[in-house]
């Protein structure tokens, strides 16, 4: 399939409900860019955190919106607010967590598109995020390698 241009209005595009207030709405989804790239926005309340994971086939993207996050790129930890952009190669382990006050607001960028199908996936299960998601993670190539490391 060739991609289209297209245009996604706020509060557009399905939501995932992850946990109690957490939440995940999809603005590009791979079908819609011929699988070069998905997005989606995550409300992350104080507090979400990642296991250390990495993606083998799509590099990641995160840019915050608001709230604070904590980052652990490969060694590297670094705290950021708004506007803070993090780039994460396909290969690397990394986490993530909410640090701050408030609910976290993150822009997610997956390219090629392939680790974001996963979010895609749950989104239509309607699936909590937990161990019931970890074979839909694995399957588009994600890979948990610690715990949380915060």
């Amino acid at each position: 399939m060739d991609a289209k241009g297209l245009v996604v209005l706020p509060g557009q595009g399905p939501v995932w409900n992850m946990a109690p207030g957490r939440s995940a709405t999809l603005k590009l989804q791979s079908s819609q860019t011929a699988e070069s790239v998905m997005m989606f926005e995550e409300a992350a309340p104080a507090g979400t955190v990642t296991n250390f994971h990495l993606h083998r086939d799509s590099d990641e993207v995160a840019y915050i919106l608001s709230g604070q996050v904590t980052f652990k790129i490969g060694d590297q930890t670094t705290v950021g607010g708004p506007g803070t952009c993090a780039f994460i190669p396909r290969g690397i382990a990394h986490a993530w967590k909410s640090t701050g006050a408030e609910t976290g607001r993150v822009l997610f960028i997956f390219t090629p598109a392939e680790a974001g199908k996963a979010f895609e996936e749950l989104q239509q299960l309607q699936c909590p995020v937990g161990s019931m998601a970890a074979p839909v993670f694995q399957r588009h190539g994600a890979e948990v390698v610690g715990p949380p490391p915060f």
